[in-house]
């Protein structure tokens, strides 16, 4: 996708060109190496893409594509040490390599890093974006929250999980492309529109994410196998599976996520049933449905077909992810 090369290529070079050189080292630091891991960068180029399509001036959306990718590290670094994750990005994490304390004192660094990046809009741009970013981080943290109870807590159903996810994942794809679009001046109704095609679209996003994280190359990936199945994460695969599954396995079900272990035994038996109840089938029919959610709304944007043509052809590539 070459129009997502040069998305990328000016967000690279930008993070290059303000990478941190301040002291004291060990503050800064893991902040440069949790960046320099790189990844798609998706949600800043989410940022360039709204920008530019709908008519701005993209340079002028550079710096707060940063502050997105600023704080979506910091969640990452935070959400690594919370799940004692030893790798990110087929490499060491960054409390893995630097220490608990620093990956918490660096994770709150990057979001203070973040807001400054919105200065030099100009004030009612300025408002309006901060308005929308402080609400998507704040969503994004309650997702967390979510996330995190949803591992010892039997009773949560399946609006409980779309709703940890549209927080703590779609929020931030849809911010980031309403704050592309409000820097470039639209209409009201562009901006609304094309930030719930982020919203579906982070939610089937998620949903591919669970979906890999069993179905998926590991290899690729750079992830644990079935890490969620591990931590007891009710995703959209468990979801599937107790709708799905007879009751003797629903069974089996609550006594293997009722306990928190590395038995390979546990992901065997779990993935058994998930298997025997087809969840990937189901999952990925979910996800194709999020995906026209998305595409809707797109098309109630009043840009040319040209302009709309990118942002689908970031949908095709955010969820043809290796399977």
């Amino acid at each position: 996708m070459e129009i997502l090369n040069q998305y990328q290529k000016i967000v690279g070079d930008a993070i290059n060109k303000y990478s941190f050189k301040s002291k004291p080292n060990e503050f800064y630091e893991p902040m440069n190496y949790i960046i320099s891991l790189g990844g798609k960068r998706i949600r800043p180029v989410m940022v360039l893409m709204a920008c530019d399509m709908f008519g701005g001036n993209t340079e002028e959306s550079v710096k707060p594509a940063l502050a997105i990718e600023f704080f979506h590290n910091f969640s990452l670094m935070h959400d690594d040490i919370m799940d004692k994750a030893p790798l990110r990005r087929n490499k060491p994490s960054v409390h893995t390599l630097y220490g608990i304390n620093s990956g918490i004192l660096s994770g709150d660094g990057l979001v203070f890093k973040a807001f400054k990046f919105f200065e030099d809009l100009e004030p009612e741009t300025f408002k309006l974006c901060l308005k929308v970013f402080t609400k998507s981080t704040i969503l994004v943290c309650e997702g967390q929250q979510y996330d995190i109870n949803f591992e010892t807590q039997q009773n949560v159903t399946f609006d409980d999980y779309i709703k940890m996810i549209t927080y703590k994942t779609a929020a931030l794809s849809s911010s980031s492309l309403a704050i592309g679009a409000l820097i470039s001046g639209t209409k009201l109704k562009n901006v609304v529109a094309i930030a719930k095609f982020g919203k579906h679209l982070g939610i089937a996003f998620q949903m591919m994410d669970d979906y890999l994280d069993v179905f998926g190359d590991q290899s690729q990936l750079g992830k644990k196998h079935a890490g969620d199945i591990y931590e007891n994460k009710k995703t959209l695969l468990y979801f599937l599976a107790k709708k799905h599954a007879t009751e003797s396995e629903i069974k089996e079900l609550d006594y293997w996520y009722l306990k928190k272990t590395d038995n390979i035994d546990k992901v065997y038996e779990v993935e058994k049933i998930f298997k025997k109840n087809k969840v990937d089938e189901k999952a990925l029919r979910l996800i194709e449905k999020h995906t026209e959610i998305a595409q809707s709304y797109l098309q109630k944007t009043d840009i040319s077909e040209d302009n709309k043509k990118p942002f689908v052809e970031l949908a095709n590539y955010l969820l043809k992810r290796e399977s």
